[in-house]
């Protein structure tokens, strides 16, 4: 699997696609796409790229049948793929993507590794330090997102890039009511100040917070992994439709229901 982690590595740097792993490797599938990124992460590693977090796509089932999506899927997120906009707003540049869409989430910060096998939102959110609103950029390395989700799985889970916004602290005395919260806030997404689509925390996973629960499960099985731990950052998934993007537009996140939220402003240039 070096060799298509090499590939996909030089198409993220170059921002081109390559040809279908599937087409080459019949039975390409979910335990192959986790070895190919297992070596990515050590390639990049290698560079001198640090993980900071992890991402989790797919989370949004809605959205599975556009894409041919069958589970949701994970990749680091790297020192060299994180802005944080502190201020509600952030400039990045689109210079290197590749096919770039946008997804508005909302980000943890975790306080320690979270418990397995954990069903419970709010028992969840012990192990959360803060919560923040995110957007990721999404790419994909195989020509008009045409693939099997095992490659998705391989191709960084799609992860370009992550902007993370002010963070706001979890208040241990009140967990029932922000679990509540954060399963039933509400989010719109503008582009140039047009509405272009709304969504629900419910929407990723049933709740921000199980999208954690599945991320932590599952890397309890991957052991060529390291588990969660405290300090990570966690984007839990999309909780609207991934959306096109291009330089010059200005997006925006408006969340609604979710104390000490508002949203980010993101501008893109080329």
């Amino acid at each position: 699997m070096k060799h298509y982690a090499m590939q996909l590595l030089a198409a993220w740097d170059s921002g081109h696609c390559i040809p279908l792993i599937s087409a080459r490797e019949k039975n390409f599938g979910w335990n192959d796409a986790y070895a190919v990124s297992a070596e990515i992460i050590r390639l990049r590693r290698a560079r001198g790229e640090k993980p900071l977090g992890r991402k989790i796509g797919f989370t949004n089932r809605n959205i599975w049948p556009q894409y041919g999506a069958t589970s949701p899927i994970w990749h680091p997120v790297y020192d060299r793929t994180l802005t944080r906009a502190l201020n509600g707003s952030a400039t990045l540049s689109l210079a290197g993507s590749c096919q770039p869409l946008i997804e508005p989430e909302i980000a943890f910060g975790l306080r320690g590794a979270p418990p397995l096998g954990c069903t419970d939102p709010a028992q969840m959110l012990h192990a959360i330090e803060w919560y923040a609103p995110s957007f990721e950029i999404v790419c994909c390395h195989f020509d008009g997102w045409k693939c099997t989700p095992a490659e998705f799985a391989a191709d960084f889970s799609l992860h370009w890039h992550l902007i993370v916004g002010t963070p706001v602290p979890v208040n241990g005395a009140s967990l029932d009511m922000l679990a509540r919260q954060l399963g039933e806030c509400s989010i719109t997404l503008s582009k140039n100040g047009n509405a272009m689509d709304r969504g629900q925390g419910s929407n990723a996973l049933d709740h921000p917070c199980l999208a954690l629960a599945f991320l932590a499960d599952i890397l309890a099985k991957q052991t060529a992994f390291d588990g969660l731990a405290a300090g990570e950052i966690i984007t839990t998934g999309t909780l609207t439709n991934a959306l096109p993007i291009k330089a010059g537009e200005t997006w925006q996140s408006l969340y609604q229901g979710l104390p000490g939220v508002a949203g980010i402003t993101l501008t893109f240039t080329h």
